[in-house]
């Protein structure tokens, strides 16, 4: 019997109580503090399983030193699914520079409580304790680490997470489709072991079981101990199973390790709009769960924001959304997001403002090909602007956000999301001025992450020019304004392919444009991109050409250069301008980088004194 959504899921067996609840059916395991927002994995997991029939109860960050945590619910008759949070928990806790951070923003009062390798960690503890009970394993930490991989904090190629840990059955991507399906599945008296033909999922078969078949036409790739032992082997193993992130021609990737086979079905198929507004449409509370006494620093930034798509097809280098929302945008009905945003209207602390309306990328909502009903995302390309089957329109989106203007109670609408500028300058319709108008507040978010043509071109980014021109119509939106808005622009550090001489020309060009730049990203290698495969393996992976690979040092000088207004670095911007070549950038004033004389840092590079 279906039972009505309660404005918490419960947390504990007193809560099950009042529900009338004496065992849940589904116990989720969440590395992040239980907020019932749409935004967070536990909230929008959990409240599609209990839409489907199903009471969950959640067990938010355990104490994985002891048991009690673990065995504060009980058994379900289903199953654990075990997520380790928002974020990689690598990611979460650790810099790019390997230093622990001393807070976690998806945590009460921002005070740490997550384990490193979260997925196994509560994976391992929950199957020790109840050993007969199936374990489903999900979450962005689980998804990334799906076959064998490069790990930056171990400096090392590490097993597939599935081989490592002790579940029965691992969920890729967004899994709302995954999580129901094995639910019903097991509800009806299916054996864990049945369920090898999921869409989105991963299993693994013992070798000797394995007859080079599954439920999918399948490809092999290189077993781990090959990738472990050879770059190239690794490359190639990454550019196969890259190009089969396609949820309607993908193929199963099957990739042998030491003790077990990993097979990963096809992708699970893109959710309609339809389907994609039932799920927003839930009934989340967007709060942290009562039991919590400090704030959730995580929660405040999205409470009153709206997602309206999913996926994105910009294919940037760096990023692992191909293997995790793929490429093919999946919007929201305008309708949809107006009663989102008449809801908010009767929400305790709304006052007015809609924070952002996004995605991914947020003005992708609305975009469609023609050719990704049928055959998904083209395999030898990325979407670009000028494909004639893309719909690089902002028509529906200006549609959206004039809509969502007109709802009683809202005052003021933002995008707060990152937007590709390449989209806008290439709309003859030019979005930007009404959104300068009505949906930008101080500043707007941009990514354009360099501009030194090579570094960009592996980036899978537009060039510099391509900037330019939206700096341009960006400063002719600001004219006559009496308060003017400003571009906050994210460059990027140290990605594969990038010199040091590449970082001076950044930074002038930074210098020449005024630019602001209130965050420094110094590329940290994560699990499944492109960029983290060049790291390791001095290749691009989609030609086999060298890539040069800033380290060590190199990394420190980088990173200096993008902040050379800060007196603190100045040594290192000394040191990289006299190994660029660059002495006449030395001079304080016009014409130079430097405004005042630092004592110069310790080189660790070889190239001759100044």
């Amino acid at each position: 019997m279906k039972r009505r959504q309660p404005k918490f899921l419960p947390m504990s067996k007193g809560e099950g109580k009042g529900l009338r609840i004496d065992q849940f059916d589904v116990i989720l395991v969440s590395g992040d503090a239980y907020v019932d927002h749409p935004s967070f994995s536990t909230a929008i997991i959990g409240r599609v399983l209990w839409d489907a029939g199903f009471t969950v109860g959640v067990i938010a960050q355990p104490d994985w030193k002891g048991n009690d945590d673990f065995l504060r619910l009980g058994d379900p008759p289903l199953f654990f699914a075990i997520c380790p949070g928002n974020c990689d928990s690598l990611v979460n806790n650790y810099t790019a520079a390997k230093k622990r951070r001393s807070s976690d923003v998806y945590s009460p009062g921002g005070i740490p409580r997550r384990p490193d390798r979260a997925g196994i960690v509560y994976t391992d503890r929950v199957h020790a304790l109840f050993p007969g009970i199936p374990i489903v394993l999900g979450g962005i930490e689980a998804s990334l680490r799906r076959f064998a991989h490069y790990d930056y904090w171990s400096d090392s190629v590490r097993h597939s997470i599935l081989a490592d840990a002790p579940a029965d059955l691992l969920v890729y991507g967004m899994g709302e489709q995954q999580v129901r399906e094995i639910a019903l599945r097991l509800d009806k008296g299916e054996p864990p072991v049945s369920l090898t033909d999921i869409r989105g999922t991963v299993y693994r078969v013992p070798p000797a079981q394995y007859d080079g078949t599954c439920g999918f036409p399948a490809l092999e790739i290189p077993p781990f101990s090959e990738v472990a032992a050879d770059k190239v082997a690794y490359a190639r193993a990454f550019a196969t199973h890259y190009r089969e992130q396609n949820p309607l021609r993908g193929r199963a990737v099957v990739q042998r390790h030491p003790k077990t086979i990993i097979i990963q079905n096809p992708p699970a198929l893109p959710l309609s709009t339809q389907d994609l507004d039932a799920i927003y449409e839930l009934p989340y509370s967007r709060e942290v769960h009562p039991s919590y006494t400090l704030p959730v620093p995580a929660l405040e930034p999205v409470r009153f924001s709206l997602t309206s798509h999913r996926g994105c097809f910009g294919g940037c280098s760096f990023c692992a959304l191909t293997h995790h929302q793929g490429r093919i945008i999946q919007s929201r009905s305008i309708d949809s997001l107006v009663k989102e945003a008449i809801r908010l209207t009767r929400m305790r602390g709304f006052s007015g403002i809609i924070s952002d309306v996004g995605g991914p990328t947020a003005n992708m909502y609305g975009m469609e090909c023609a050719r990704w009903q049928t055959e998904g995302p083209c395999p030898d390309r990325a979407c670009s602007v000028g494909c004639p089957n893309l719909l690089a329109s902002h028509r529906r989106q200006m549609a959206l956000l004039r809509r969502l203007r007109e709802v009683p109670g809202v005052r003021r609408v933002f995008i707060g999301s990152g937007m590709r500028y390449d989209l806008i300058v290439a709309d003859p319709e030019d979005p930007l001025p009404e959104m300068c108008a009505h949906h930008i507040s101080g500043h707007l978010k941009v990514a354009p992450e360099h501009t030194s043509p090579a570094v960009t071109a592996l980036m899978g980014k537009p060039g510099k020019e391509v900037f330019e021109r939206f700096l341009a119509s960006f400063s002719k939106c600001q004219e006559g304004k009496e308060k003017k808005q400003y571009i906050l622009p994210y460059f990027m550090s140290s990605h594969p392919g990038c010199t040091v001489g590449d970082m001076v020309d950044l930074a002038v060009f930074i210098r020449d444009h005024d630019l602001y730049t209130e965050q420094v990203q110094d590329f940290t290698p994560t699990p499944m991109t492109v960029s983290t495969c060049m790291y390791y393996t001095g290749l691009n992976p989609l030609t086999l050409d060298p890539v040069h690979v800033p380290k060590g040092h190199e990394k420190q000088v980088q990173r200096a250069l993008l902040r050379y207004r800060d007196r603190h670095v100045r040594g290192l911007v000394e040191e990289g301008l006299c190994f660029a070549g660059r002495k006449d950038l030395l001079q304080k004033g016009r014409g130079g980088l430097l405004s005042s004389r630092e004592k110069k840092g310790k080189s660790g590079m070889r190239q001759e004194e100044c």
